[in-house]
């Protein structure tokens, strides 16, 4: 893997714990995830004039990517509801990197070699470290139950946008024609809650906002580098996303503790090492 490629999948991992913070820290989860959506909808809905329409050949992987990723949101805000950041996240994102190359190998036929596969080893050993303290401290079976439907919603769509992508000419239109066919899930969000919406500052609007751009471009700079480089690899490597979110956890919401989230750390960049030697 390139530098280049590691440096944009590094960010993307960067922008999606933000976005996640702003969730979990929001006093109305989902009416921010709505505004979330919609920030995630405005770059796509720029740049979708100068992007062809998709090919026949990526529907099915397109329309099943965004059933996927409402499982996703719908697992995702629910477990927030039930566990903090450092719980949640490392759980939901910890067992994508395996579940994703296990599915490259068996359905894409990806194979991966030996330094690989130890990276992967290596960054979700470091992320399920940092879920078993979350654990001891706040043992939320219902929340943890959720985070693990939602690593299996995050593996599902890893999956198929990456086999998606490849079969299009234009990766840009993959990614602009998901966010816009997702958008539909907003008007689920807001019609029922619209008293809601209108009680949120001007502050509280533009956080949402900001905080969809930021999934936008994070989940863009995987599907680009996933064109580069095998799904698996690209999924692991974005999955240190947890070592940002649990840093956030830590200074912003005063979660803890420190020292095994230090050590968790150091081992998932170890693996993010062995995976950049390939």
């Amino acid at each position: 893997m390139s530098a280049d490629i590691l440096a944009l999948v590094l960010m993307a991992a960067l922008f999606h714990a933000l976005w996640n913070a702003v969730v979990k820290g929001a006093g109305d989860r989902t009416i921010t995830f709505g505004l979330v959506m919609i920030g995630q909808t405005l770059p796509a809905l720029l740049i979708v004039p100068f992007v062809p329409l998709p090919n026949t050949a990526v529907l099915p992987y397109l329309f099943l990517s965004v059933v996927i990723h409402w499982g996703y949101y719908y697992f995702l805000v629910s477990a927030y509801r039930f566990g903090d950041l450092s719980l949640v996240y490392p759980i939901a994102r910890g067992l994508t990197p395996v579940l994703v190359a296990l599915g490259g190998l068996f359905i894409v036929g990806e194979i991966l070699p030996p330094l690989a596969w130890l990276g992967l080893m290596l960054i979700s050993f470091g992320i399920l470290i940092l879920a078993w303290t979350a654990i001891f401290k706040e043992q939320s079976f219902l929340g943890i139950m959720l985070a693990l439907g939602t690593s299996f919603m995050v593996a599902g769509y890893s999956l198929v946008d990456g086999m998606g992508v490849r079969l299009t000419e234009n990766a840009l239109s993959y990614i602009v024609w998901l966010f816009i066919i997702e958008a539909i899930a907003i008007i689920a969000i807001f019609a029922p809650r619209r008293d809601r919406l209108r009680i949120l500052t001007r502050r509280q609007i533009w956080t949402g906002i900001i905080g969809g751009v930021m999934a936008s471009i994070a989940y863009g700079l995987v599907l680009i580098a996933k064109t580069h480089a095998p799904i698996a690899m690209v999924s692991a490597l974005r999955e240190t996303s947890v070592v940002f979110a649990s840093l956030i956890g830590l200074i912003v919401f005063g979660e803890g503790p420190a020292r095994p989230r230090l050590m968790a750390a150091i081992i998932v960049a170890s693996g993010i090492v062995a995976l950049s030697l390939v």
